[in-house]
């Protein structure tokens, strides 16, 4: 009995041990083998095995490749002909500190990214050459909210915006630098640079990212989905635009601007050919008549001295 009852309390002390040693991720749900490490919750990123910090934000890089993960593990194949909208989703890689790595390619197909992910360039083959990732230093995120009756009230939209990104996604007010309600789009400025980043401070591409998820109802918290609510009114949202700005300027050509791009340029060029046109044909138009004058003076003066 005595070696059965030794067994039984190791087998106890053990589970006491491991419950110790689990933890809980609530600034990220796309983890997994979670332990308590000096008193810090680190998981594994799920899609590229990296340990998290979860006391903080997990970088945009790893988010993504944990949701691409997620889409190709589901618990039922999709019918053949189901598609889903991934438009802005890709399986990225990754440094091992979780920023992306400045070339991302899929299969034979790559192109250039900058602190954000997103693609600044055209794409191409393999040989395409990356230099540099480029810092994203200002993102614009554009919200519009479903019609009402009134509008929003500017300052209390203002703070709880503010003081939201500041608490929830843990950044700096500083990098907060505007936020402009014109009824009924929202707009939300965060400027970062370099130079102002501190060691450990969260970088604003991984905070619009969380903050894009919680207003479209798909958080990465844990049981912690973000409610709008101004003035204690529950304010829907019903659409989100996330807009870069790179400390280097994209390098795309005309052949990857949208239809739409294309045609204002069109018609601008077209305007300013026009007002060429009608410039020198009324400078023309100007000169015939000149000489058209100068000619009749002449006649003139002739038939005089006659």
């Amino acid at each position: 009995m005595e070696p059965l009852r030794g067994a039984a309390l190791l087998l106890l002390l053990c589970a006491a041990a491991c419950a110790q040693n689990d933890c809980v991720c609530q600034k990220n749900k796309r983890v997994t083998d979670c332990a308590l490490v000096n008193g810090v919750c680190q998981c594994s990123s799920i899609g590229s095995g990296v340990i998290v910090n979860c006391d903080t934000l997990t970088s945009k890089c790893l988010l993504m490749k944990a949701e691409v993960k997620s889409t190709k593990s589901g618990r039922r194949e999709k019918p053949k002909d189901a598609f889903e909208d991934t438009d802005g989703l890709y399986d990225p890689e990754c440094e091992n500190n979780g920023v992306f790595k400045a070339k991302q390619c899929n299969g034979t197909t790559c192109w250039c990214v900058n602190t954000a992910g997103v693609r600044r360039t055209d794409k191409h083959d393999t040989d395409l050459k990356c230099n540099q990732l480029v810092r994203t230093t200002w993102i614009i995120i554009e919200i519009k909210h479903t019609e009402r009756e009134t509008p929003l009230n500017p300052e209390s939209l203002k703070k709880f915006f503010t003081e939201t990104i500041a608490r929830r996604y843990m950044l700096n007010g500083r990098y907060i630098t505007n936020v402009m309600y014109e009824n009924p789009y929202i707009t939300i400025d965060l400027k970062q640079n370099s130079s102002d980043k501190s060691a450990g401070e969260v970088d604003i591409a991984d905070v619009a990212y969380y903050f894009e998820k919680d207003v479209k109802g798909d958080s990465i918290f844990l049981n912690d989905r973000l409610n709008v609510s101004i003035d204690n009114e529950v304010v829907p949202i019903e659409k989100t635009v996330v807009y870069y700005v790179d400390e280097i300027a994209p390098e795309f050509s005309m052949k990857s601007l949208t239809p739409g791009v294309i045609a204002v340029i069109v018609i601008v060029i077209v305007a300013i050919v026009a007002g060429i046109v009608v410039l020198v044909l009324t400078r023309r138009k100007k000169g015939k008549y000149v000489k058209a004058e100068v000619k009749e003076m002449n006649e003139m003066h002739r038939g005089l001295n006659a």
